[in-house]
């Protein structure tokens, strides 16, 4: 099957998916499911977020297109369900899209970003989409996205904080219930006041413009580096983890904070 770049749009990886479905197609194609793609759904938007934060455009565009291909795959499968078809996903998707946007495509007027997002919810509320001012945020996001999320939601109708100092004081009020709470706590109270603090963190980070997902995976990024660069750094000096103590771990760690710029993470 040959394919000329002027020529490929949307239809064309639609057409490649029923080849794929055919009967003299791919045994693995076949096989698939909606449920058995969910895992490779949530790892191509990983791989895109990933290819985002990189800022590579030619990594950026594969990525894009290896999800695209997959959303495309599970709708076909419902459509050979004829459960729904792409034509009425792509229908009522435009009339959702047009109907959430009056101010573009109607007579009503949104001066900022704050106006379209009050009257994107009071529409979803009409729509019956939206029973709760919370919406409908996935439980199965990572959760400090998900509190990210609900703090913001909780926000827009003033149940929230005024300044980012003040989140800094329920943090000092969190720490200081868990320190109370080590040693007289079982271990499931614990994990409570434990989700209260990074909740509040969440908090004291969106307040800051933030968002502690992204916060955290830098973090993460930088220790999985440095500590890459730690056990480098042993080997070089000859010197092995089991005759280290803590305290000279710590002063190779603090040796390599201060020799490495943080751009280097």
């Amino acid at each position: 099957m040959k394919i000329e770049k002027e020529k490929a749009d949307f239809y064309t990886l639609w057409d490649i998916i029923k080849a794929l479905r055919s009967e003299n197609g791919c045994p693995w194609d076949k096989k698939q499911t909606p449920q058995s793609l969910k895992k490779y759904l949530i790892e191509e938007v990983y791989e895109v977020l990933e290819a985002i934060d990189k800022s590579n455009p030619e990594e950026i565009r594969e990525e894009l297109g290896d999800l695209l291909f997959l959303l495309l795959f599970i709708i076909y499968l419902y459509e050979e369900e004829k459960l729904f078809t792409l034509k009425d996903l792509l229908y009522l998707t435009a009339q959702k899209m047009i109907r959430r946007h009056p101010h573009v495509f109607g007579e009503e007027v949104a001066k900022s970003a704050e106006e379209v997002i009050k009257r994107w919810q009071k529409i979803k509320k009409e729509e019956g989409k939206e029973p709760s001012i919370l919406g409908n945020i996935p439980k199965s996001l990572p959760a400090l996205q998900r509190a990210f999320r609900l703090g913001e939601r909780a926000g827009r109708v003033g149940f929230d904080w005024e300044k980012g100092e003040e989140v800094l004081e329920k943090i000092k009020e969190e720490i200081e219930e868990i320190k109370e709470s080590l040693n007289n706590l079982p271990k499931e109270k614990l994990k409570e006041e434990i989700g209260d603090l990074l909740f509040s963190i969440a908090n004291f980070s969106r307040k800051l413009e933030i968002n502690p997902e992204e916060a955290l995976k830098l973090a993460l990024n930088k220790f999985e580096n440095r500590f890459k660069l730690l056990e480098k750094e042993i080997e070089k000096r000859g010197l092995s983890w089991e005759k280290l103590n803590i305290k000279e771990l710590d002063q190779i760690w603090e040796e390599i904070k201060n020799h490495y710029e943080p751009n280097n993470y």
